[in-house]
């Protein structure tokens, strides 16, 4: 996943603020889910993000895209999401919503004690493996582990795993990739001394 932008980041953290305060932290992670699956199609986005279209059209896309549909409706979480969908819709922001998501979910699992991982493997790893690796990095971190699983066969064999900001690569390619820099760097140093 791409790194978040610093008004994502911000925008992630007033809305996780804002749940703790209310006690609506599930709702809201439910929510933001949701609205970002919504807007990320791109017959959705197309028209949020066309200037062409006059404002109000837009808002009443990205309402009935993120189900406020009914302006009557009391949910605290519904009224309060509309209305970040509104100020990310007038900054020409909206594109941020499925980012900000994501950084909620990130600030929301930290607060429960748990880290998102994703090991990237050649193959796909079976049930016992994944268990393995889950329980290693949980020794690893001291926090209960979300491990997401990714197929990448130009691994070659192998795996990488991505903890927060730090990888691991434990793969073929990686080894490869090592294996060429430190030739080359050694025939530089034979040429130079020659």
């Amino acid at each position: 996943m791409a790194r978040p932008s610093t008004a994502a980041r911000r925008y992630a953290e007033a809305v996780f603020e804002l749940a703790r305060r209310d006690s609506t932290e599930d709702a809201w992670a439910i929510a933001l889910g949701a609205s970002a699956r919504a807007l990320g199609s791109d017959e959705v986005l197309h028209i949020v993000e066309n200037p062409a279209i006059p404002f109000e059209a837009r808002r009443k896309a990205v309402a009935a895209a993120i189900g406020r549909a009914d302006e009557a409706a009391t949910d605290p979480v519904s009224v309060q999401l509309a209305n970040l969908a509104d100020l990310l819709l007038q900054r020409r922001r909206i594109a941020l919503l499925p980012v900000i998501a994501a950084e909620y979910e990130r600030l929301f699992d930290r607060s429960r004690g748990i880290v998102a991982a994703r090991v990237t493997s050649a193959a796909r790893l079976d049930e016992a493996d994944e268990t393995a690796l889950r329980r290693r990095v949980e020794g690893m971190t001291g926090a209960t582990v979300r491990l997401a699983s990714v197929v990448d066969p130009s691994l070659i064999g192998g795996l990488t795993l991505q903890v927060g900001d730090r990888l691991l690569d434990a793969s073929v390619r990686g080894r490869l990739e090592r294996l060429r820099s430190q030739l080359v760097a050694g025939s530089r140093g034979t040429t130079r001394a020659g």
